[in-house]
């Protein structure tokens, strides 16, 4: 089977990562079609495109889009995250950010589920009397009972096939004391409806600690969009480095395509250098595998990046090893 795949390569190391990711898909045995789109900061430095409506509705044909990194030195904050990222994750409901981590070592293998379309991220808030020695500045968290519910849902059913079978909320109830009980409140009943699932519930700087400390006490986690950011930065940090960092944008209904990426940024110091660690990028094309069907070669792909043998070397060095182990 043929997969239609939308390729954003980026800024910086995105195509440099996302041309070793294919390779290895490839190498898998994994029939791709892939259709390139220009975008990110330089496209918008060159013409002032971030993303049409046009490009979203073209998406809709596609299997599923696999993205390198966006964003340049020269682009204002917030015109690339906003405009592509989250343009991407809102048009196309993507409202579950799934992020695994896994030791080097074993000693831990979690996977963190951050609601993706909610919260800080959903632009609510504004300016008054800005550029004033009385400027005012709001930013607002949009927390629904359904956004909260489709996502805690989600990581109960992940946590139900996972060997440990636990589930824990990570999110500020103590303070934030309106969106931590409706978390709180959806996390408990939901809960009900997998007996076989055990919970529990950390602070968001407490689970900051246990990430440094102890992250082999966790199975599944799931939290709310901006927490979830922070700490799978973090989660990245103590499994091995942010270069190993894959993530899926996922729309778990199937109703438009869901979207892989690499975590690491696109690193413009060291564009062209083929000095990136292209890993991120490969793992997180193993993660669209599993979720277009190919579990097989989703596997295969992550025991080969798992063995150290083939992880030294240039970016097309370490792709093209993994490539041979796995029969290319």
């Amino acid at each position: 089977m043929t997969h239609r795949i939308a390729v954003i390569g980026g800024d910086g190391i995105g195509p440099e990562v996302i041309a070793e990711a294919l390779k290895v898909v490839r190498a898998a045995g994994v029939e791709l079609d892939t259709v390139d789109y220009d975008l990110g900061g330089a496209r918008y430095l060159r013409d002032g495109v971030v993303l049409t409506d046009d490009i979203v509705e073209e998406w809709r044909g596609f299997d599923a889009l696999l993205l390198g990194a966006v964003g340049t030195p020269d682009v204002p904050p917030g015109v690339i995250e906003r405009g592509l990222l989250l343009k991407m994750r809102f048009d196309l409901d993507l409202y579950v950010n799934q992020r695994p981590f896994v030791a080097p070592d074993g000693s831990h293998d979690f996977i963190v589920i951050r609601e993706n379309t909610e919260g800080t991220y959903a632009g609510e808030g504004g300016f008054l009397r800005k550029g004033t020695p009385h400027e005012i500045a709001t930013q607002g968290s949009v927390n629904t009972r359904f956004g909260v519910e489709r996502c805690v849902r989600y990581a109960f059913e992940l946590a139900q096939r996972r060997p440990k079978r636990h589930l824990t909320l990570v999110h500020k109830t103590n303070v934030l004391t309106f969106a931590g009980d409706l978390w709180e409140r959806t996390f408990n009943e939901v809960a009900a409806e997998y007996p076989d699932v055990t919970t529990a519930y950390n602070h968001v700087d407490a689970a900051c600690i246990y990430f440094v400390e102890s992250p082999q006490r966790y199975d599944v986690i799931v939290t709310d969009n901006l927490f979830g950011d922070i700490l799978t930065d973090l989660g990245g940090a103590v499994s091995g480095g942010i270069g190993f960092a894959s993530s899926g944008n996922l729309n778990p209904d199937r109703t438009g395509p869901s979207m892989f990426e690499p975590v690491h940024g696109s690193a413009p110091d060291i564009a062209g250098q083929q000095k990136a660690n292209p890993v991120a990028a490969i793992l997180s094309a193993a993660m669209m595998l599993d979720f277009l069907g190919e579990a097989d070669a989703a596997e295969r792909i992550r025991t080969a990046c798992a063995d150290p043998e083939n992880l030294t070397g240039s970016t097309a060095t370490i792709g093209d090893a993994i490539a041979r182990s796995l029969g290319a």
